[in-house]
C-alpha cells in the first residue's frame, strides 16, 4: 500500500488556488476586495474541473480574487446558507461577490465559457 504523506489536512483542497479556511478569512477577503469567486466544494468530478479552470482563468482576471474552500470545514456554512445557495443539490457551490455582495450563483460542473460568460457579466466595469 502506497501511502501519500501531505502537509495539508483532509480538510483542505488539493489545488493550486489559495483557500478559505475561517470565517476570518472570509470576513476580511470580502472587506478588503472588490471582485471575489469562491468556489466551494470537494475533490471530485464534478468540482475538479472548475478548479481547473480557475486556475487558468487568475491569470486572465487579476482584478477577480479567486479562492476555493472545502464543502466539509465550519466555515463553509457561510456559504451554504447564503439564500443564493438554499436550493443547491450538487457541488460545487461558485458564488461570486462584488462589494460583498453576492451577484451571482450557481451550482455544479461549469465549462470554461460558462464561468467567463458569468466573470464578464458579473464584474465588467
Amino acid at each position: 500500500m502506497i501511502i501519500k504523506i501531505t502537509n495539508r489536512s483532509d480538510d483542505m483542497l488539493d489545488t493550486d488556488l489559495k483557500s478559505i479556511e475561517s470565517h476570518e478569512e472570509i470576513d476580511e477577503l470580502l472587506k478588503n476586495n472588490e471582485n471575489i469567486m469562491i468556489c466551494c466544494g470537494r475533490m471530485g468530478p464534478m468540482c475538479i474541473p472548475v478548479y481547473g479552470i480557475m486556475e487558468k482563468l487568475e491569470v486572465k482576471y487579476p482584478d477577480v480574487k479567486m479562492r476555493n474552500m472545502s464543502f466539509d470545514i465550519t466555515a463553509a456554512s457561510f456559504i451554504k446558507r447564503l439564500p443564493e445557495c438554499s436550493h443547491f443539490r450538487g457541488l460545487p457551490f461558485t458564488v461570486y461577490f462584488k462589494n460583498g455582495k453576492v451577484v451571482k450563483a450557481t451550482t455544479s460542473i461549469q465549462n470554461e465559457k460558462e464561468v467567463t460568460d458569468i466573470l464578464d457579466e458579473v464584474f465588467k466595469d
